[in-house]
């Protein structure tokens, strides 16, 4: 019997307002979408943690032996901060900022993206298309709201018309609970809003001007998605006109998720999605992250230490217990202080994982592990509830110790069982990096950590500065960090 028939999960659906019980639509099997980064940029930490609470839930449901396919998506054309400006296309901006290629600036922070997610040790999806790569999906699907009578063109872009479909009974507004009168009185007065029917209408397609970069061919003349449509018709394509779960950061729920909405019900006649998920947002210092107020850090600045907010460098590890220690739900506060004690809470689960092999069996058992066991399991059925695991593992830690002192006895298989659902928990589900290596296995890889960093030195002081980068750019692929200091170079990892 698998996994999942044995178990009760339960997703608060944002449409709802409640926790449901999570029936798939095909028993066995769970499409899952999740809006991806929008690559003009690196990944910020919020990122991170929205990118982090899925490949958490991604995990649980592959424990659980659910058939999984995860689609995340590349936003890497189309992304307007408004419909009414086109001068707003974040590629644009960008590829003339650092006089790239627009494809050019979509590669080098789609790779940006890849590797920092690699760091923390992420799975990758089951399937990641690009928005680029669905222009002729999109361009139908525009085709056929024109036909539905649910968008029009006007100067060369085309519109969703939301007054037609919510005369149509279809109330644009579910998602968030706002209605059409109240999305027109905060409707901006913005460029172009000359072309739209209605304030509140979006963009579909948008026509390219003279001077735009990004552009393609199209019925209504040369010009490039609008952002919307691009998750419906990769949704649509990969896992059907409606699916299981759709996530994403919170701010996603209006606009973006709300037009998924109508642009799904329009095309297909059925609401896309049964469970909409969302994440909440990240602080630092119990200040919201931002670029323009200076409280603000990239992910790698926060493994490497080269920031004026933590007194230290941490793990990737680390940073992923701490993100975890928070519910998906939960504004998730990051500190010097919070970091310190994730790395002190981190070390003692390690600890305690290890020590589990030192423990000696008796003929019977004095602790109850399947109730612990399956306090775990209730922790991650309540809506993937992460911290509530944790405290659970760290209950688990204190019967280890307990059980070590021998103040507490323990036969074989329970044994098994106790260390198996910690290994699984920490390692599969949580997603950590078991770091086990044995004192002799250290040893060597630091040795040989040494003597790349002496012929990094000889380098350097040949001027090659080629083979100086490439071997610290290698290390830090392998999650080894190398730091320049008046006294030489040291490493971390």
């Amino acid at each position: 019997m698998p996994l999942y028939k044995k178990q009760t999960v339960k997703i608060y659906n944002t449409l709802s307002g409640e926790k449901e019980i999570f029936n798939p639509i095909n028993e066995g099997n769970v499409g899952m979408y999740v809006c991806g980064p929008t690559v003009y940029s690196n990944v910020h930490l919020g990122n991170v943690r929205t990118f982090m609470s899925f490949d958490v839930i991604f995990r649980f449901l592959k424990h659980l032996e659910y058939k999984v396919r995860y689609v995340r998506n590349i936003t890497d054309a189309g992304h307007l901060t408004d419909d009414g400006d086109i001068n707003n296309d974040r590629f644009v901006k960008q590829s003339r900022l650092e006089k790239l290629e627009p494809m050019e600036v979509v590669q080098k922070y789609t790779v940006d993206f890849h590797r920092v997610l690699d760091f923390f040790n992420f799975l990758p999806p089951t399937i990641e298309p690009t928005a680029t790569g669905h222009i002729v999906e999109q361009i139908e699907l525009t085709e056929k709201l024109i036909q539905d009578g649910f968008a029009y063109e006007s100067q060369g872009s085309v519109y969703f018309d939301v007054l037609e479909y919510n005369k149509r009974g279809l109330n644009y507004g579910e998602l968030n609970n706002r209605n059409v009168d109240e999305l027109l009185s905060n409707t901006r007065d913005l460029d172009g809003q000359n072309e739209k029917k209605n304030p509140q209408d979006f963009a579909l397609w948008k026509k390219a001007s003279p001077a735009h970069i990004m552009r393609w061919n199209s019925p209504w003349g040369e010009g490039f998605p609008g952002w919307h449509l691009e998750c419906t018709a990769m949704s649509t394509k990969y896992l059907g006109e409606k699916f299981d779960i759709h996530g994403g950061g919170m701010d996603l729920k209006f606009p973006h998720h709300e037009c998924e909405i109508a642009q799904g019900k329009a095309c297909n006649g059925t609401p896309p999605v049964n469970y909409w998920m969302h994440t909440n947002m990240l602080t630092m210092n119990g200040l919201r992250m931002s670029k323009s107020t200076g409280n603000y850090i990239l992910p790698m600045e926060l493994i490497n230490g080269e920031n004026t907010f933590f007194e230290k460098d941490f793990h990737s590890n680390i940073v992923r217990f701490c993100f975890l220690q928070a519910h998906y739900r939960s504004v998730l506060d990051i500190s010097n202080e919070a970091m310190i004690a994730s790395e002190k809470g981190f070390t003692r689960l390690m600890e305690g994982i290890h020590l589990c092999s030192e423990i000696e069996t008796s003929p019977s058992s004095s602790v109850d592990i399947l109730s612990w066991k399956q306090n775990c399991y209730d922790a991650m059925n309540d809506d993937f509830n992460t911290p509530i695991l944790i405290a659970h593992l760290f209950e688990g830690i204190r019967m280890v110790n307990v059980l070590n002192d021998k103040r507490e006895t323990i036969n074989p298989n329970d044994l098994d069982e106790l260390k198996n659902t910690l290994e699984v928990f920490t390692f599969d589900v949580l997603g950590v990096k078991n770091e086990k290596a044995s004192n002799n296995t250290t040893n060597k890889l630091e040795g040989v950590i040494e003597m790349l960093i002496e012929m990094r030195k000889v380098a350097r002081e040949n001027k090659n500065w080629a083979l100086s980068d490439e071997i610290r750019d290698k290390l830090l692929a392998l999650d080894i960090q190398l730091k320049d200091g008046k006294e030489g170079t040291s490493f971390t990892f």
